[in-house]
């Protein structure tokens, strides 16, 4: 067999290694069943995320607002204008953050979230206490697979 042969035929073989091995990964990968992950937690129980999901940390609107009331002055009109220059200085991004952190408490409320952290798949399925998302979603899944 001539050597330029064997060398195109492994550069397919890499190829071909290149091309498998994600889609299989994505295929056995949890990730790949869930269609919706959400992830509720707060500061003091760090979760260990794959990627991908939702994340809301119920105690994000109050370390924002801790941020925006950082030694403020004591006296009343200066504190307020404190404020107002610190809301004007973060600009629209940091009204994202506050909107999205209550938002976050909210959904989290209406899913009838009761402990955390709590990782929640399409809106109707939950593991409660797992820090780990990516065995939480497996836990579900296999759940899906015995009782459609």
């Amino acid at each position: 067999m001539p050597a330029s042969f064997s060398t195109f035929a492994s550069g397919w073989r890499t190829l071909g290694l290149v091309v498998a091995l994600p889609a299989s990964l994505a295929v056995f990968s949890p990730v790949a069943f869930a269609a919706d992950v959400l992830v509720v937690t707060d500061s003091h129980h760090p979760v260990k995320t794959m990627g991908g999901e939702r994340l809301i940390e119920l105690d994000e609107a109050r370390r924002i607002e801790a941020e925006l009331s950082a030694e403020l002055p004591a006296a009343p009109e200066q504190a307020a204008a404190t404020v107002k220059r610190r809301l004007s200085q973060g600009g629209a991004d940091l009204q994202r953050r506050i909107a999205s952190a209550y938002q976050g408490v909210t959904d989290a409320w209406s899913l009838g979230i009761t402990s955390i952290p709590a990782v929640v798949v399409d809106q109707r399925y939950v593991v409660y206490g797992e820090p780990d998302v990516a065995r939480a979603v497996a836990r579900i899944e296999q759940r899906r697979r015995t009782q459609p």
